[in-house]
């Protein structure tokens, strides 16, 4: 894996990302436009396994031409390191193994609840945001990571 400030050096100015949240049940998955200024929700991949997760991950890299992979880090409020955060580092890593494109983390803490916050204020009604939640959590990590690569 690499950090996101190598990401920001190595990317071309029409690379497409995608963005991760990887959840205990659901993971979401977002996607940016070649430009990479806007994060886009993309789908919701329903966890079975990791090798599954990475056939399907191939797919959509394959299909849109995908050069790097932000998974959201959920680092604890005090900044320490949780049980969540290794499991998803554990994640990266067999990512990062299993396929030839730059993985990075990004610190997600609060995007679940921002994401749930926007979708709110976007007047989405409770049960689409909710079924909804991965994939938007994902594009709010993604637009952060890319709101930085583009500063």
């Amino acid at each position: 894996m690499i950090t996101i400030e190598d990401l920001k050096k190595k990317q071309s100015e029409t690379s497409r990302l995608i963005g991760l949240d990887l959840g205990s049940k659901r993971i979401g998955v977002s996607i940016c436009d070649e430009k990479q200024s806007i994060a886009t929700p993309f789908k919701t991949i329903n966890k079975t396994n990791t090798n599954e997760l990475i056939n399907e991950l191939k797919k959509i890299i394959e299909e849109y031409d995908i050069k790097g992979i932000v998974v959201g880090n959920p680092i604890n409020m005090d900044g320490t390191l949780g049980r969540s955060s290794q499991s998803v580092n554990d994640v990266s890593d067999n990512i990062d193994k299993a396929i030839d494109i730059d993985v990075c983390l990004w610190d997600e803490r609060l995007s679940t609840v921002g994401a749930f916050n926007l979708s709110s204020q976007l007047d989405v009604n409770v049960s689409k945001r909710e079924k909804n939640i991965d994939q938007n959590a994902a594009a709010f990590i993604l637009q952060g990571a890319i709101d930085f690569l583009n500063n």
